[in-house]
């Protein structure tokens, strides 16, 4: 197994490029592989292939408010109800999700976050 294949994999799921690349970069240098999405319905087919390749992903951070497809809130309910051993960090500097938007092992993260904030909250939603 070589070294990338033994670091946990986090998705980020976010619209605005440049938060996107951001997230990676923060998330890579806290030594973690980073794949990236640019909204919910190409994370869903990133998850969909990952559980073919092998190349499991173990935490996904996505943002809230993404105008196109599903929305964030709609995405981390369908990786609660299919993938349950993904851990869930949900994120936005607009909406603050309602009581039951977040799945009951999810965390809600608002923007900006921190870098420590944000591998806090991925380290404990990670199985």
């Amino acid at each position: 197994m070589s070294e990338a294949e033994a670091r946990p994999t986090v998705l980020v799921v976010e619209d605005d490029a440049v938060t996107r690349h951001a997230a990676v970069e923060l998330i890579a240098e806290a030594g973690y592989a980073v794949r990236e999405a640019r909204n919910g319905n190409e994370a869903i087919r990133m998850l969909d292939a990952s559980q073919d390749t092998g190349e499991a992903v173990c935490v996904v951070v996505t943002d809230i408010d993404m105008p196109l497809g599903i929305d964030g809130i709609k995405l981390a309910a369908c990786i609660d109800r299919r993938w349950p051993e993904v851990g869930i960090v949900i994120t936005s500097g607009k909406v603050r999700p309602a009581p039951g938007d977040v799945p009951a092992d999810g965390l809600f993260i608002r923007k900006p976050y921190t870098e420590e904030s944000l591998i806090t909250a991925i380290r404990s939603v990670m199985p």
